[in-house]
């Protein structure tokens, strides 16, 4: 079933409030978040869906910090974003968050475990070693450690994907479409994999166009011109009830 989600009793991890953002591709510029509010709860799983369009990546990335919103505030775990400087800004996305997005941007003159393992060196040298062959293993993608980007499928990295995005054991894990490029057996191979993620207790924001992915979170955030127009909690273990009662609640708003 789907329910709305009743307030949040805990400080949230992540939250957002009346973020506005525009672009000067067009005169006048063109606004592509409205004065958004939006808190995320720690260990939360957040899908955010909407049509093409609608702003949803560029609300990950504003309130990720990749991007800067035009007014508005943005605090992880009670530190203001729109506060630091670039410097602090990079330091904390390296300390406190992780990164998945569809393309892997990894460096294609070093293996799939030296580019997990950069990250974690530049975050904290003491026990990287250990801590990224841990992930590889518990990721299953151990045997492909010493192996080049090129040479695994597209399944194989993004799981490389969560594990570097892990390696500096982040607050948030971000994700923006990070199974738009693959086929429905690799997709559902890495939805379990950030299904685990979460369920160890990473809160996970993740921006997606697809049901059955967006069907494993706790909740459901819809954006429409720039602004969140509706939300959904989906509750019970049946992943086809679960997408169900979604694909009934995304009719419901257009999509």
């Amino acid at each position: 079933m789907t329910t709305t989600m009743p307030p949040t009793t805990s400080e949230p991890v992540l939250s957002a409030h009346g973020i506005r953002k525009s672009f000067a591709t067009s005169d006048p510029p063109t606004e592509v978040l409205r004065g958004i509010d939006l808190e995320v709860a720690t260990g939360e799983f957040l899908a955010v869906m909407g049509a093409s369009g609608s702003g949803k990546s560029t609300l990950l990335y504003a309130i990720s910090g990749l991007d800067r919103p035009d007014t508005g505030e943005i605090a992880l775990e009670g530190k203001d974003l729109t506060a630091l400087t670039e410097k602090e800004m990079s330091a904390l996305r390296l300390h406190r968050m992780g990164f998945i997005f569809q393309q892997g941007y990894f460096l294609d003159n070093l293996t799939i475990r030296d580019n997990i393992l950069l990250p974690a060196l530049k975050a904290e040298p003491s026990g990287a070693d250990a801590a990224v062959d841990e992930l590889l293993e518990r990721f299953g993608i151990d045997h492909i450690a010493g192996h080049g980007v090129t040479e695994v499928s597209g399944g194989q990295l993004q799981r490389a994907s969560i594990c570097r995005a892990l390696a500096t054991d982040p607050a948030v894990l971000f994700a923006d479409e990070p199974t738009g490029a693959l086929n429905s057996a690799m997709t559902e191979e890495v939805m379990t994999a950030i299904g685990d993620v979460h369920a160890r207790g990473t809160t996970v924001v993740m921006v997606t166009h697809d049901p059955r992915v967006a069907s494993r979170a706790d909740r459901v955030v819809y954006l429409r011109d720039g602004d969140v127009v509706d939300e959904t909690r989906l509750t019970g273990a049946d992943p086809e009830q679960r997408e169900h009662d979604l694909q009934d609640w995304l009719s419901r708003n257009g999509f």
